[in-house]
């Protein structure tokens, strides 16, 4: 049985919305967010990542950041550009990327649903990103970006969705610099609101899919503040957080790469050749390839593009993780041949998200900085729920979901 819970959200004005809501925090880097925010004093990059207002050479973990961001999400009360709703609402947020929209129920999950495995895992954890989303909650106090979940599809669901939508106008309705469009409803209904959150007390499970790090950090947040309550009941703020919970036949996972620096002392030749191995290959010359199966992969090389066919035998079609192409890259390519065997830590390969196209791959290797690059055909929502409900994880940088959620749409406070 799944837990969703409506709150009290922190908002931002209508008129100032699409300056404060920013990219995720993990999707942009120090120098490209103080970039980003740059003459934009509403950018909840200032709390998300408040380096941006500091010395340039900071340590990003020092008490002082994460001071600053207490500060500044402070001040963004203060000033009313985060105001708090009146009322417990579930919310609406939508987004169009490419002519598709997928529709998603903003609402609070539950720490004991993460602790007993109702929210269900597909990749592991760093703990040192753990702890430095923890700190940010711990200081904060909030919850100031929500992570991305996936349920298996509810017609009624989409049902309740898809009438209120069609009669309400959008609370929020803008278009990001990157041509995503962000649709956002209050739902103010308190009969649907309920019968949503029955209806997701008959859920099994619901899934991570973008957002682990955040996801354990809050969980474990709420643990330790629950452990320091001698006066716990099970009904206090910090027991749940944000998430934005979309139905699985709505999304779709796109492509995650990986290139790298050198082929081990191999000569381009001697490397295909023994390819052979495993795959059928394939010359397909200047243009660039693109996977169009599971099982075929993309290589460049040299300046020319390969398809790749990962020969019988190469994998079991019955094992969740055996299956995977990321599993038949690493085990008949990146290993053997590469060398490269702990993916998390190695510094001669590295991933791109296929949301960058396949000239990105042929930029870093005909740069010089690169050698090779592969490209993956995407996985399924399918492949994800099976390896979730197995209980095994995913390979290293398996999946890549877009459009990626805007954080400050809504802010859940724990208390």
């Amino acid at each position: 049985m799944a837990t969703l819970k409506a709150f009290r959200g922190y908002r931002p004005p209508q008129s100032i919305v699409k300056q404060l809501a920013s990219r995720p925090y993990d999707v942009l880097n120090s120098a490209e967010a103080r970039i980003e925010a740059e003459g934009n004093e509403y950018s909840l990059l200032h709390v998300i990542k408040p380096e941006i207002d500091l010395d340039e050479n900071i340590d990003l973990y020092s008490q002082e950041v994460y001071d600053k961001a207490r500060d500044n999400f402070n001040d963004f009360k203060s000033k009313g550009w985060l105001v708090k709703d009146d009322e417990d609402y579930l919310y609406i947020y939508a987004q169009t990327m490419f002519g598709k929209t997928q529709y998603g129920i903003v609402g609070c999950a539950s720490v004991e649903d993460y602790m007993n495995n109702v929210i269900k895992k597909h990749e592991l954890t760093r703990p040192d990103k753990e702890e430095d989303r923890m700190k940010h909650v711990r200081i904060t106090n909030a919850n100031m970006e929500p992570v991305f979940f996936s349920y298996p599809a509810v017609e009624e669901i989409d049902e309740i969705v898809t009438a209120y939508v069609d009669v309400n106008k959008a609370d929020y309705d803008f278009t990001a610099d990157d041509g995503v469009g962000h649709h956002f409803w209050v739902l103010r209904d308190t009969e649907k609101i309920n019968r949503i959150i029955e209806l997701f007390a008959s859920l099994p499970a619901t899934y991570v899919a973008d957002g682990h790090h955040r996801t354990a950090a809050a969980a474990l947040v709420g643990n330790e503040k629950k452990a320091q309550n001698p006066s716990h009941t099970g009904n206090e703020e910090y027991n749940y957080f944000l998430a934005v919970h979309f139905p699985d036949n709505q999304l779709t996972i796109i492509d995650y790469n990986r290139v790298v620096k050198d082929l081990n002392g191999y000569s381009a030749e001697d490397f295909i050749k023994k390819l052979e191995f495993a795959f059928d290959i394939e010359d397909k010359g200047t243009t660039i390839y693109k996977p169009n199966a599971l099982h075929n992969f993309s290589m460049y090389l040299e300046g020319r593009w390969y398809s790749l066919t990962a020969n019988s035998g190469t994998y079991n079609d019955n094992d969740p993780i055996e299956v995977l192409d990321v599993t038949i890259l690493t085990n008949q390519v990146l290993d053997p041949l590469l060398d490269i065997e702990d993916l998390r830590r190695s510094k001669r390969i590295d991933f791109v998200g296929g949301i960058r196209g396949l000239e990105e791959l042929r930029k870093r290797v005909d740069s010089g900085e690169m050698k090779v690059a592969f490209a993956l055909y995407p996985v399924s929502m399918k492949q994800l729920i099976d390896i979730a409900d197995s209980g095994q994880i995913m390979p290293p940088k398996t999946t890549w979901f877009e459009p990626k959620l805007r954080s400050g749409l809504v802010v859940h406070e724990l208390e």
